[in-house]
């Protein structure tokens, strides 16, 4: 596992201090081959002892153990755009092998730092609230359409799900929610306003709100019952949200297959609704 998604994996169950030498490797990986201990300790405020000690948790031999293979890691990354730039037909091969391997990279960090159990017992709950509450699923811009896409799924197994891209129309469906009731909130920094009033007053409702946004800290996550987090990395803004898009949706297929493979009733029900679409489609 690179040492980057290592150190993403396991920031939550971190310490302040430990969680604030996390964030500025993370935030500085490409600097840190120049800070010695010292120098990131008196970065940071805190002592050498406790730099190294964080590396020591990781599994690292030390702090130039944790240098190095934090080096290695970015070279990895950054060797597809090298080789790219040499020349016009690497630039081709960039948009195709390069863009495939980084969006297999953030799906697998996406799969790493969300637990098995964790995803088992979001599926849980939507099944349970699917049979015996409601579902409501919530989202705004470029994730309203995985909303939707998931909104579709869930339908297809029976699960009817409260959808609606309106956001007052969803603060009054919202309004009507009660225990058992699940939300599933998809936001990329989880800090727009409006998304986490929905969010605030469904909890006031006592339901089980599910937050997917990305592994960083937002409000959204912080008010989350189950935080689901989405790895997705690059240092050119066009490329990231691709990744954020692509590692968005194969959290969501996880879901969707652990609902169909778990339940052999929503299986059924999906076979049949997917005959019944072949024959709308037949022309």
């Amino acid at each position: 596992m690179s040492p980057l998604v290592k150190i993403r994996s396991e920031r939550d169950q971190m310490s302040a201090v430990e969680r604030r030498i996390a964030d500025f490797i993370l935030e500085n990986a490409q600097l840190l081959r120049d800070y010695s201990s010292q120098q990131l300790a008196n970065a940071l405020g805190i002592s050498q002892s406790s730099v190294v000690k964080f590396t020591q948790k990781l599994g690292f031999k030390g702090y130039p153990d944790l240098k190095y293979s934090v080096g290695e890691a970015i070279a990895r990354n950054g060797g597809d755009a090298a080789q790219a730039a040499a020349s016009p037909a690497g630039a081709a091969d960039e948009t195709a092998d390069g863009l495939w391997r980084r969006k297999c990279a953030a799906e697998e960090e996406t799969r790493l730092i969300n637990r098995p159990e964790t995803l088992r017992s979001v599926a849980e709950a939507i099944d349970r609230a699917g049979r015996q509450g409601r579902v409501f699923l919530l989202g705004m811009g470029d994730d309203d359409i995985h909303v939707r896409a998931f909104a579709l799924r869930l339908a297809m197994l029976g699960i009817l799900p409260v959808y609606s891209f309106d956001m007052v129309r969803m603060t009054t469906n919202v309004a009507s929610a009660q225990s058992g009731d699940v939300l599933v909130v998809v936001s990329e920094f989880g800090s727009h306003v409006t998304l986490g009033r929905i969010a605030r007053q469904f909890r006031e409702r006592r339901g089980t709100l599910v937050t997917v946004t990305r592994h960083t800290a937002n409000p959204l996550r912080a008010m989350a019952d189950v935080a689901l987090v989405v790895s997705a990395h690059d240092e050119r803004p066009y490329i990231q949200s691709l990744l954020y898009q692509s590692a968005t949706q194969h959290l969501l297929d996880r879901l969707f297959v652990l609902l169909c493979e778990g339940h052999d009733d929503r299986h059924a029900q999906l076979l049949v609704n997917l005959e019944r679409i072949q024959h709308v489609l037949e022309p």
